[in-house]
C-alpha cells in the first residue's frame, strides 16, 4: 500500500491526538503537533515526531486559532491537517482556509459541514431528501414568546437545542411550561459561548428514547457505505457516557432501514470522509422501522469510533486518511460485515455524588487494565486542567458476545487504578453491573431513573478501614522472615484516617499467638496477617478470608484499590482543627475554576433553598449554583465576567431574623 502522505498535522490535543498518531505512524507518516501553554508535556507532544507552540491555555488563544495552525503546518512540511475532533473539526471556514493554504483537509468538504452544521438547515435537507425527521421548530424565528408557543403546538415534554450545539452543549430538556423562559435562556447563553451561535431549535422529546448512530464513510468518487450502527443511549446531561455496537435488539430490517436512510443522507451532500448519522428512535414497543427520526450528522470521526473498528475489523483513521489523499474506499457495502460486540467507557475527572461536576487534580496514580483498549491522552503525573475537557481515557472491551464484552468492561474497570483526582470509574462500573442494562433494556433515561442507586458511594467496611490503617503506618510487609510481626513483641499502634469527610480511629495490636494482627475499628474486631506480594498486589488474610489489594500515596494521602472499588483515605494531623463545620450551610463555593456567566440574586436577597445564584462556566459547561437554604445573602463575593478559583467563598448566607 502506498502511504498517502509523507507528514500530516493534528490540530488537536489529547486522546484524539495520540489516537490519530497511532495510525499514522503504523503506516510510515510523520506526525505534527500544536500545542498550547498548558500542553507543553503532554503527551501527544512527546508521542508526535515534532510540535510547534501555537499559544496560550485557554482554546481561544490555541486551538481555535485556525490561522496559526496552518502556518504551523506549512512550516513543518506537512501535507494535510487532520482535526480529530471538537475545535475546528467541523468549522468549514478553516477547512476553506486549509485548502486556500494548498493543503489537504482530512474530512468532508466545507460545502457538506456547512449543510449539516446548523441542525435546522440540515433537518430541512434531510426532508427534502426523504429521511425520517422528528417533529418539532427549526426555523429562524427567536422570538422568546413565538418559541414557547411551538413548544406548545409541539406537546411537552420538549427539548430546546442550539443548532450550533453538540456533546449536549446548548441543550435543554424542557418537562414543564413555566420552565422554558429559563431553559431556552440557558441553552442560548450556552450556545453562544460554545458555538458563538445563540440560534436554538424546538423538538418534541420522545419519552422512551433511544439513540443510535449510523457510521457513514463516502469518498471523492461516489461511493458512500455505512459501518452498521453504534448505541449511545447511555447519556447523562445529554452526553454519551458508555457506547455499544452492534444495537441491542436490532433487527436485519431495522440495520438495513437506518442504514440505508444514513447512506441517502450522506449522498445528499456529496460526502467525503467518516461522518455520523445520529437517529433518536422509539424504543417503547421494540425496534420498528418506522419509528426513527434524524436528529443530526456529525460531519467528523466520533469519540466512540472504536467500538466500530472492534467489530468491523477496520481502522477509521487509516480510512480518512486514504480518502483524504484520493483514494477510493476500501471495501464495498457488501464486503462489511459485524464480528462480535463491543463496548466502550468513557472514565471522566468528575465528582459524581455532585451532580458529575467536572474536576481537576494531578494523576498521582495511573493504571489501566491489559485485557482491554484504552485510549487516553494523559499519563501518571499528569494533570487535569480547568482549560480542557476532564476525560482521561476511553476503555475499549470486544467479546464474541455482548454479555462476554460486558464482562470484559466490567473487569476492566475493576482493573482500573487512579488517584489524585475524582473520577467516575464507580459510577461506570454500577452501570455495566446494573440488570437492565445487562438484558439490553436501554434508553437515554436510564441514568436520570436509576441515579440514586447508580450513584450511591458503598461505605468502606471496617475491614477496608483496618487494612488502610496498616498501611498507613507501613506494616503491610510479606517478609516471611519477620514471622508475621514477631519483631513487634506486644507492641500497639493507634492511626487516625479521614474518607469523605468522616474520621476513623484503629488501634492494632501484635498480640496474636500466631503473629497476626488484631485491628479495633469502632465495636469491630479483624485479624491481618499478610501472605505474600505479587508485583504491585499484595495478598492477605482478614478474618480468615483472602484478600487482593494494592496502595498508593501521595500528599498526604493513602489509597487503596480492593476489590474493583478505590478508597482514598486522607491522612489528617490529629492536632488540626476541623475549621468550617458550623459555616457549611452558610456558604456557597466555587466547586471549580471557572467563569461567572451570570448572577441571580444580589445582596438583602431572600432566597429558599434550591434557589439558583449563579451559573458557573467551567469545561465547556455551565454549572448552576444553588441556595444551600433558606436564608438572607449577606455577601455575594462575584461579579459577571469573574474568573474564580476551586474553593472561592462566592455568596455567604445569614438567616432571616439576624
Amino acid at each position: 500500500m502506498t502511504k498517502p502522505f509523507s507528514k500530516i498535522l493534528i490540530a488537536n490535543r489529547g486522546e484524539i491526538a495520540c489516537r490519530v498518531m497511532r495510525t499514522a505512524k503504523r503506516m510510515g507518516i510523520d506526525t505534527v503537533a500544536v500545542y498550547s501553554d498548558a500542553d507543553a508535556d503532554a503527551l501527544h507532544v512527546m508521542t508526535a515526531d515534532e510540535a510547534v507552540h501555537i499559544g496560550g491555555a485557554a482554546v481561544a488563544d490555541s486551538y481555535l486559532k485556525g490561522d496559526v495552525i496552518i502556518d504551523a503546518a506549512l512550516q513543518s512540511g506537512a501535507e494535510a491537517i487532520h482535526p480529530g475532533y471538537g475545535f475546528l473539526s467541523e468549522n468549514p471556514d478553516f477547512v476553506d482556509a486549509v485548502e486556500k493554504a494548498g493543503l489537504v483537509f482530512i474530512g468532508p468538504s466545507a460545502s457538506a459541514i456547512r449543510a449539516m452544521g446548523l441542525k435546522d438547515a440540515a433537518k430541512k435537507l434531510m426532508i427534502e431528501a426523504g429521511v425520517p425527521v422528528v417533529p418539532g421548530y427549526h426555523g429562524s424565528n427567536q422570538d422568546a414568546d413565538f418559541l414557547a408557543a411551538e413548544a406548545e403546538k409541539v406537546g411537552y415534554p420538549v427539548l430546546i437545542k442550539a443548532r450550533a450545539g453538540g456533546g449536549g452543549k446548548g441543550m435543554r430538556l424542557v418537562e414543564r411550561p413555566e420552565d422554558f423562559a429559563m431553559s431556552l435562556e440557558g441553552a442560548s447563553r450556552e450556545g453562544m459561548a460554545s458555538f458563538g451561535d445563540g440560534h436554538v431549535l424546538i423538538e418534541k422529546y420522545v419519552t422512551a428514547p433511544r439513540h443510535i448512530e449510523i457510521q457513514v464513510f463516502g469518498d471523492n468518487h461516489g461511493n458512500v457505505v455505512h459501518l452498521f450502527e453504534r448505541d449511545c443511549s447511555l447519556q447523562r446531561r445529554h452526553q454519551k457516557v458508555i457506547e455499544e455496537a452492534p444495537a441491542p435488539g436490532m433487527t436485519d430490517a431495522m440495520r438495513k432501514a437506518m442504514g440505508d436512510a444514513a447512506v441517502t443522507a450522506a449522498e445528499a451532500i456529496n460526502y467525503s470522509g467518516a461522518g455520523t448519522i445520529e437517529f433518536i428512535v422509539d424504543g417503547s414497543n421494540g425496534l420498528s422501522t418506522d419509528a426513527f427520526w434524524f436528529m443530526e450528522m456529525n460531519t467528523r470521526l466520533q469519540v466512540e469510533h472504536p467500538v466500530t473498528e472492534f467489530i468491523t475489523g477496520q481502522d477509521l483513521v487509516e480510512w480518512q486518511l486514504l480518502v483524504a489523499s484520493g483514494a477510493k474506499l476500501p471495501k464495498s457495502q457488501s464486503e462489511l460485515s459485524i464480528n462480535g460486540h463491543a463496548f466502550e467507557a468513557r472514565i471522566y475527572a468528575e465528582d459524581v455524588p455532585k451532580g458529575f461536576l467536572p474536576a481537576t487534580g494531578k494523576l498521582e496514580h495511573l493504571r489501566f487494565s491489559k485485557c482491554s483498549r484504552n485510549d487516553t491522552g494523559v499519563r501518571e503525573g499528569d494533570v487535569i486542567t480547568p482549560f480542557y475537557d476532564p476525560m482521561i481515557a476511553k476503555i475499549i472491551t470486544h467479546g464474541a458476545t455482548r454479555s462476554e464484552a460486558l464482562g470484559k468492561m466490567g473487569n476492566a474497570l475493576a482493573d482500573t487504578q487512579i488517584a489524585g483526582t475524582v473520577t467516575n470509574t464507580s459510577f461506570l462500573a454500577a452501570l455495566c453491573a446494573h440488570e437492565g442494562f445487562a438484558k439490553g433494556e436501554v434508553d437515554t433515561g436510564l441514568i436520570d431513573r436509576e441515579l440514586e442507586a447508580l450513584i450511591k458511594v458503598d461505605d468502606a467496611s471496617s475491614k477496608v478501614i483496618a487494612l488502610a490503617s496498616l498501611c498507613v503506618l507501613g506494616l503491610d510487609h510479606c517478609d516471611a522472615s519477620l514471622g508475621s510481626y514477631r519483631n513487634w513483641g506486644s507492641a500497639s499502634h493507634r492511626c487516625l484516617l479521614e474518607l469523605d469527610g468522616e474520621r476513623h480511629e484503629v488501634y492494632s495490636h501484635s498480640t496474636n499467638s500466631d503473629g497476626s494482627v488484631a485491628y479495633v475499628v469502632g465495636e469491630a474486631k479483624h485479624t491481618i496477617e499478610f501472605i505474600e506480594r505479587n508485583g504491585d498486589e499484595t495478598v492477605c488474610r482478614i478474618d480468615g478470608q483472602i484478600w487482593n489489594f494494592s496502595t498508593t500515596q501521595y500528599r498526604g494521602h493513602l489509597v487503596l484499590f480492593v476489590g474493583g472499588k478505590t478508597f482514598d483515605f486522607a491522612i489528617p494531623d490529629p492536632l488540626a482543627g476541623s475549621g468550617h463545620e458550623g459555616e457549611a450551610g452558610n456558604l456557597v463555593v466555587a466547586p471549580m475554576p471557572g467563569l461567572i456567566k451570570k448572577i441571580s440574586a444580589k445582596t438583602g436577597d431572600a432566597v429558599n433553598e434550591g434557589d439558583a445564584l449563579l451559573v458557573l462556566e467551567a469545561m465547556k459547561m455551565e454549572h448552576t449554583l444553588i441556595a444551600p437554604r433558606d436564608g438572607i445573602i449577606a455577601e455575594m463575593n462575584a461579579e459577571e465576567g469573574d474568573q474564580v478559583e476551586d474553593g472561592a467563598v462566592l455568596v455567604v448566607l445569614e438567616d432571616q431574623d439576624e
